[in-house]
């Protein structure tokens, strides 16, 4: 393929990872399953394809220091909690107010960069964490858990919370390991802690035709096959513009549950929502206006 096209194949390839990405959380509501049968499928499927991948690509998969699989080990545990964090908030709720409360992931970034990476936030992610306090504050009708959307943006912002973390805890792995071991470990690591999930919840709509296919498409083409492609694209794109791409997640999500599931936001949550997705994209923009390098994480 000739070199200028490399770009436009980048810019193809995260566009359809994140379109995939934002297809999980309505895949998950049709399911009708708990959240951490889902989030068991999804890893457990996204471990088989990806263990393919690293073969396939020949990827080492042996950590070099201890330090490094304790940590790994811990990942996988933390992708557990925030997957099903995120498809507990769609459930109680609804795939708009799990999706943008996930969204403010970038509030707990900026506190936690400082404290992990010892790297100070800058003014724009400082406006732009005040931006999504605001914004999850339009999303609750009412400060009360009893009501279900407030329960869900409750569920969604420890989605975002965990998210983040990881992401942080990403950057520093990501240094030395490539991202598809790093996710082979997430994902088979939470697998393994999801398992007792099977014999704690009725499983009798797991095994069904449907439900083993919604979460097959939720582990091999929502997980593995989007985050090949969104590593793939990143050879060709920047992260800038990665990351700004990934910030259409909810966005997707909330076009297939109009689609899907017939789920029309509220005026105000889509007020809200608009405000996250603003500090989200924020800034992404000025750093490509800047020329600056940021990093991206993948969703």
């Amino acid at each position: 393929m000739p070199t200028r096209d490399k770009p436009l194949q980048g810019l193809l390839f995260a566009n359809i990872a994140v379109l995939f990405f934002g297809m999980a959380g309505v895949l998950g509501k049709l399911s009708e399953l708990p959240a951490p049968l889902i989030v068991f499928g999804r890893a457990f499927f996204a471990t088989l394809v990806l263990l393919l991948t690293c073969w396939l690509w020949r990827v080492p998969l042996r950590p070099l220091r201890t330090r490094d699989g304790w940590l790994l080990l811990g990942q996988g545990a933390l992708l557990a909690l925030h997957w099903v964090a995120f498809f507990q908030s769609i459930n109680v709720s609804n795939v708009a107010i799990g999706l943008l409360s996930f969204s403010s992931f970038p509030l707990f970034t900026a506190a936690l960069e400082p404290l992990l990476l010892r790297r100070r936030p800058s003014h724009v992610q400082i406006v732009a964490a005040l931006l999504i306090l605001v914004g999850i504050y339009l999303l609750v009708p009412s400060f009360t858990l009893e009501n279900s959307t407030t329960l869900g943006v409750a569920w969604g912002v420890l989605s975002g919370a965990t998210f983040a973390l990881l992401s942080v805890t990403n950057l520093w792995l990501g240094r030395t390991y490539p991202s598809q071991m790093i996710s082979l470990y997430q994902n088979g690591i939470a697998a393994l802690v999801l398992t007792p999930t099977l014999f704690l919840n009725n499983t009798s709509a797991l095994w069904t035709p449907r439900g083993l296919v919604i979460l097959l498409l939720i582990g091999m083409i929502c997980t593995a096959l989007a985050h090949t492609l969104f590593i793939t694209s990143m050879r060709t794109i920047t992260a800038q513009t990665a990351s700004l791409l990934a910030s259409l997640e909810p966005v997707w999500g909330i076009v297939f549950g109009l689609l899907l599931l017939h789920d029309i936001p509220t005026p105000l949550t889509l007020l809200g929502g608009a405000i996250i997705l603003a500090a989200t994209i924020l800034p992404g923009i000025i750093a490509l206006g800047k020329g600056t390098q940021t990093t991206s994480s993948i969703p």
